[in-house]
């Protein structure tokens, strides 16, 4: 059974290359893990159903983030932001790119709304983008390292709960660690993402690329979100400003994306910046913004779901650890490949953490890695494929904003380059850690 999870992952990555849709990719996928493992089709899909709830949360937050994201979009406010950045960024690529990560990673902690700033900001910048000759592949990759980058290093907002995660999971199997050693331990884990970044800034995406063509009405979503762009300061930009200031702020105070989510949608119907005839309109707009990356989720958690309770992912890491010798870099470097497989599947690193621990902790106690290099194996095995993965949100979130006017496809131009920028370098840097502390 312990190629269970490798068959699985395989075919999920084969059918997303050959341009299945990930939805359906993961379906399939998750159906081969189950008939592999023993069980049914039916099995299969009850198992697959019932884990979907997982992410029930997720899947709402996103929604309603991409339904008030076409209402901040159709207030005209992000016109101001786009100008600003036409005026300083003007034929300054690299710095855009990198202004972009900055403010992709300041989602992550400073004000923690994760992907939900992507649809507001992003579509808007595409019709520059492509008179620019922007290379999208290149803000794909700058979008990911600000959505991955300070979680796994920072210990503030979304940082915090990932490193929490590993601490007390490493703790509960029996290997006490305190958050300031979790956080050493993923400094360089950190520097390969950095490195991945200028090689993806400076090198593979500088040139100019010609945008791709679409046909005819394929580019209407992204009318949607910057048609009613004003240049004069209104009392409606002022009443946007305020909806999104409550939003964050009752996200932050209640720790929920749904709730900051609604309180903004209400706030802009109740300050009349959108008018409540077009409810339904608005509604429409941001299901077809962000439903996929709901969908996708939700299917993702019950794949999840599925690899967990078939017993493939222990079976996997047991067969593993009986190959192994004494080498710590032997050792570290397959731990590091199982965590990959592991995380590409499930799409979700802060998910990867406790299913990886309970079964790193005794083997690497036993082997004699230090806390310090445990941390830093689990860390990183646990961070190795969200990059990269069909069904993580730090790639989906990207693709939802650069693919607004349909020329930016999911697989070849978010996933794979940031699989190979961040996940190559997250690798050696992650075995160099586990061997040197």
């Amino acid at each position: 059974m312990d190629w269970v999870v490798v068959v699985s992952v395989l075919i999920l990555v084969c059918l997303s290359l050959s341009r299945v849709h990930v939805l359906l990719a993961m379906i399939v996928a998750a159906e081969a893990a189950g008939v592999m493992s023993g069980r049914s089709l039916s099995e299969t899909t009850e198992l697959l159903i019932s884990g979907m709830g997982g992410q029930a949360n997720t899947a709402l937050s996103y929604i309603l983030l991409g339904i008030f994201a076409v209402m901040i979009g159709y207030s005209g406010i992000v016109g101001f932001l786009v100008n600003s950045l036409e005026k300083r960024m003007k034929g300054k690529r690299s710095v855009l790119l990198f202004v972009i990560a900055g403010v992709a990673c300041l989602s992550q902690n400073v004000i923690p709304v994760h992907i939900a700033f992507i649809p507001i900001l992003i579509p808007p910048l595409l019709r520059w983008f492509d008179q620019m000759k922007v290379d999208r592949r290149g803000v794909a990759s700058a979008l990911t390292f600000g959505l991955k980058a300070p979680y796994m290093t920072i210990p503030v907002g979304f940082g915090l709960i990932f490193q929490e995660i590993i601490a007390g999971e490493m703790t509960a199997n029996g290997m006490d660690v305190s958050l300031s050693t979790v956080t050493q331990a993923m400094i360089l884990p950190g520097i390969g993402m950095v490195f991945g970044l200028l090689v993806a800034v400076l090198i593979s995406y500088r040139k100019d690329r010609q945008p791709k063509q679409v046909k005819d009405g394929a580019a209407t979503e992204i009318d949607a979100v910057d048609g009613h762009e004003q240049l004069v300061f209104s009392k409606g930009h002022f009443f946007t400003l305020v909806s999104i200031l409550a939003a964050l702020g009752v996200q932050l105070g209640t720790d929920s994306l749904v709730l900051g989510a609604l309180t903004g949608i209400i706030c802009m119907f109740l300050f009349q910046v959108v008018p409540f005839q077009s409810g339904d309109h608005f509604v429409n707009k941001g299901i077809t913004m962000m439903g996929m990356i709901a969908f996708v989720m939700l299917i993702a958690s019950g794949y999840a779901h599925v690899l967990t309770e078939t017993g493939s992912v222990k079976a996997l890491v047991t067969s593993a650890s009986n190959m192994l010798g004494e080498s710590h870099l032997v050792i570290a470097a397959v731990m590091l490949l199982v965590g990959l497989l592991v995380t590409i599947g499930i799409g979700s690193s802060f998910g990867t953490i406790p299913i990886i621990a309970a079964l790193y902790v005794p083997l690497c106690a036993e082997v004699g890695f230090s806390p310090l290099a445990t941390a830093a194996l689990i860390g990183t095995a646990g961070a190795l494929g969200d990059a990269g993965s069909p069904a993580s949100d730090s790639t989906l979130g990207p693709t939802s904003g650069l693919n607004a006017d349909g020329k930016h496809h999911h697989i070849w131009d978010t996933c794979v380059p940031t699989f190979l920028h961040y996940n190559i370098p997250l690798f050696i840097f992650g075995v160099l850690a586990a061997v040197v502390l």
